[in-house]
């Protein structure tokens, strides 16, 4: 990403963090940023794509090296390596709670058919990375069930995530480790 394209996702964030995602303006944006709206289109085709930028950078977030170091990492449990590479994703979302919840309501729209496949394969590879992260190698049947495990731990946390108004997300922490807690890692 180019010193301009990171410019312009700083200034949607923060008109959206103000207005509201669904009130995001790129044409507003670019006013603010005094460009040309087709420099914000050579780097951001609509809002959405601001949105998945949004998500890629949770992602890095969330396969950032643990805080604690890879030595202190490795040896937890399963179950707490999950939750920890988990926490990441929604430790780096918390700034930006209402917006996040507000970008994914605005894909999921019903008049966004074209939005909601591409949110199932990028859940299917934020999993693939939690898996990764967390150093969960099984594979077959095993593998499956950690998957959807996985899935349905951070769609729980994620639907607690969206109404957590405690400010250190403490609800949605508590729903992830229980969620993580009943899926069969090994």
């Amino acid at each position: 990403m180019d010193d301009l394209a990171g410019r312009i996702f700083d200034a949607a964030l923060a008109e959206a963090r103000a207005h509201g995602w669904e009130e995001l303006r790129l044409d507003a944006v670019a006013a603010g940023l005094g460009i040309p709206l087709s420099e914000v289109s050579r780097r951001f085709r609509d809002a959405a794509a601001l949105a998945d930028e949004q998500f890629r950078r949770l992602l890095r977030s969330m396969l950032a090296d643990p805080e604690e170091g890879q030595a202190a990492f490795a040896p937890l449990a399963p179950h707490e390596r999950a939750t920890t590479v988990l926490w990441r994703w929604f430790s780096a979302a918390r700034p930006d709670r209402k917006v996040v919840a507000d970008m994914l309501k605005v894909k999921a729209w019903p008049s966004h058919p074209h939005t909601w496949v591409p949110m199932v394969f990028n859940l299917s590879r934020l999993i693939h990375w939690v898996r990764a992260a967390a150093h969960l190698h099984r594979g077959g049947v095993a593998r499956m069930a950690e998957e959807v495990g996985l899935t349905a731990a951070f769609l729980a946390a994620l639907a607690t995530f969206t109404a957590d108004g405690t400010e250190d997300a403490a609800r949605t922490r508590r729903v992830l480790e229980g969620a993580v807690r009943r899926v069969p890692l090994g």
